[in-house]
């Protein structure tokens, strides 16, 4: 159980049924409403396979934590999994298990999610277990003690002990002065070490309570019999009634570029770039998508054509934009071939976006991106629980789950002028921060 938890196997008929594909034009129907505690429910109903993706959203990420405090929200990915009043120490995994259903969560800087996927006959067991969770988790010493062990271990597997480990924290803290997203969901062992038990009581009373969490279910469902399930389990739990921080840090735009060398383990050097993006949702945040994908779409993309093809300076290259709900980062990376000068790569690098801040992209290139798009959002809701998870994320960021059928056209209307655009704004060369990540020397090395 950490920040991809790993999957339990389902059983051959439940695993059939988790891979089948959603129809690539059909329009995703759902229904909403809220229950009196402010929980938001959305429910989508598909006969297609006998499954149900039971999921809560809480709107609290590692954003949400005092600086003092970081890996709170991490943490209690891992530890709300302990059981409840009425799940015995242990048992909560054993109970999907059980049912022939796999379960898993993951936290990211902005929300915590959780999810069962079940035999739709078990439907009212996700309920149960959700509602429990929500209401009286088992927050204890004992819980505390070995989720500590636990998130420990994690760190040394997915970032210590892990090829390039460091890449993602150090350049979050390079890239933020002020805002919280300058560390990330892992936080720190020593800040978690130091909290007492109030304080993990603290946070969760005050973050994982119904107004504070989306419950969106998908699958072989009836509406109107999943609504009284609902009700019975989840509106007499208690709305929170704390106040629920949300960070108002404007992260100050960078005027000059930052550059820093990372010396470490890692054999091949590999070269990271970071630029400031717009919150996801917004106009530009779709047209840097969409630049992004011109970057670092595929294996004809420019920058992979450049720096890997043509030049062969790179084993691999490329750029993905790290959507958030505040501002956030695109990340251009490259690992160096042996024997080449990381500078040579980050110059072929910087050549190419610069190209993309001065010429217009074509329009058989903007109709080849258009498609790309199209068929990537396809894609994303391809299962009940990636349905799920997205009417959860729509309504949750945009207060419009209906985006699940629109987003794409916001997407389709982006112009080859607004993507210079989003170059020329966001992919300035003095707000870029550059690292290269390079092997530590060693004393022979050094005394050449």
């Amino acid at each position: 159980m950490n920040n991809m938890r790993n999957f339990f196997l389902l059983s051959a008929s439940t695993l059939a049924g988790l891979v089948a594909v959603h129809s690539a034009t059909a329009q995703v129907d759902f229904a909403e409403f809220d229950l009196k505690n402010g929980l938001h429910v959305i429910l989508h109903e598909d006969h297609s396979t006998p499954i149900v993706a039971v999921t809560v959203m809480y709107h609290v990420g590692s954003k949400n934590e005092n600086p003092e405090r970081t890996g709170m929200a991490h943490f209690f990915e891992h530890l709300l999994f302990e059981g409840s009043e009425h799940i015995a120490r242990g048992e909560f995994d054993g109970y999907v298990e059980g049912a022939g259903g796999v379960l898993n969560a993951n936290t990211t800087q902005d929300r915590t999610f959780y999810y069962e996927l079940l035999p739709s006959n078990q439907l009212e067991l996700g309920l149960w277990l959700e509602s429990e969770r929500m209401l009286h988790a088992r927050v204890d010493g004992t819980g505390i003690e070995t989720q500590r062990e636990v998130v420990k271990e994690e760190k040394r597997q997915r970032y210590d002990n892990q090829p390039y480990g460091q890449m993602m924290p150090t350049t979050f803290d390079r890239a933020y002065a002020e805002h919280p997203y300058r560390w990330t969901p892992i936080g720190s062992l020593d800040h978690l070490n130091a909290a007492s038990y109030e304080e993990f009581m603290d946070f969760y009373k005050t973050f994982y309570v119904p107004n504070n969490a989306v419950l969106s279910i998908a699958g072989d469902l009836d509406i109107k019999a999943t609504k009284k399930l609902i009700k019975a389990y989840f509106e007499d739990i208690p709305a929170g009634t704390r106040e629920i921080p949300r960070p108002t840090i404007e992260e100050p735009i960078r005027t000059e570029e930052l550059r820093d060398t990372i010396f470490g383990k890692d054999a091949l050097p590999m070269i990271v770039q970071a630029y400031p993006v717009p919150a996801q949702g917004t106009d530009d945040y779709y047209a840097v998508e969409m630049l992004n994908q011109v970057l670092s779409g595929g294996e004809s993309s420019r920058l992979n054509r450049r720096v890997v093809d043509e030049e062969q300076l790179a084993l691999f290259c490329g750029a993905f934009n790290f959507g958030l709900e505040d501002p956030g980062l695109t990340f251009a990376y490259a690992m160096a071939s042996m024997g080449v000068d990381p500078g040579a790569v980050e110059a072929a690098m910087n050549e190419e976006v610069e190209r993309m801040r001065v010429e217009l992209i074509s329009d058989l290139e903007l109709q080849k991106l258009k498609n790309q798009m199209e068929a990537q959002l396809i894609r994303s809701q391809r299962s009940m629980a990636s349905i799920a998870e997205s009417l959860a994320n729509y309504h949750l960021y945009f207060g419009d789950a209906n985006l699940i059928n629109t987003e794409i056209e916001r997407y389709l209307a982006v112009t080859p002028e607004d993507i210079r655009k989003a170059a020329q704004t966001y992919y300035a060369p003095e707000q870029r921060v550059t690292l290269y990540f390079l092997q530590a020397p060693t004393a022979e090395t050094s005394n050449q």
